[in-house]
């Protein structure tokens, strides 16, 4: 057990569940589309459906989706500062099947017309885990540097992309890579333990049939 599972990471309260956990998904969220938002629609499954009001999980959710940490005071006033970017918010109860009761789908529409969703889990201690991403089943945490790579399932890839973060002295932590079938659209999720730098980013993203490298630094 990390001594954040005990204290709780510094934070705007009142739950470490409902609002910390909740903002670094928001944030996530935000990251991956990479691009200012205009639509964001969150899907709250289980006791973030009964208590998202009380605990302030919808003002968490739209604070890290705007870019807050977990200890940003603006969190209070997120969907006041949502209402004034002219970003459309709506909140859903739902059910998302068996799944941890923390857990919220979010589906967000950029500026372009990109739209990204992904299904997280608030696992408690303001942890998370990420349960499915861009319609595919993931598993990782933000608690690493992560690499979020869509591309199309072509052999060879995994090698470039593998050996160019050797070549950089960059150490894979943890790789999994889901496809939808073979020869189809793919997605790596590569946690590493240095940051992957905007210059090997782009490196990788020149590579033939990657689609997208997004870069998350640890939530």
């Amino acid at each position: 057990m990390n001594i954040f599972d005990i204290l709780g990471p510094v934070m705007i309260g009142p739950s470490s569940s409902h609002t910390a956990g909740a903002a670094r998904i928001g944030r996530l969220a935000g990251i991956v589309l990479g691009e200012p938002p205009v639509k964001a629609d969150f899907y709250l499954h289980g006791s973030f459906a009964e208590t998202y009001l009380g605990h302030g999980t919808d003002r968490a959710l739209v604070g890290g989706l705007l870019g807050f940490d977990t200890a940003d005071e603006r969190i209070r006033q997120s969907l006041e500062l949502a209402e004034e970017a002219k970003i459309k918010l709506a909140f859903h109860k739902t059910d998302l099947g068996d799944v941890h009761p923390n857990t919220v789908k979010v589906v967000v529409r950029g500026q372009s017309g990109k739209v990204v969703d992904l299904v997280a889990s608030s696992i408690g201690g303001g942890n998370i885990r990420v349960v499915n991403l861009l319609g595919f089943p993931v598993d990782f945490s933000g608690q690493f540097h992560t690499l979020i790579i869509p591309h199309r399932d072509r052999p060879g890839l995994i090698a470039a992309v593998s050996g160019l973060l050797a070549e950089s002295g960059i150490n894979i932590a943890q790789m999994k890579v889901t496809r939808e079938q073979r020869g189809a659209e793919a997605i790596m999720i590569i946690e590493t333990d240095q940051n992957c730098p905007e210059s090997l980013a782009s490196q990788i993203k020149g590579i033939a049939n990657i689609q997208d490298v997004i870069v998350v630094k640890p939530l």
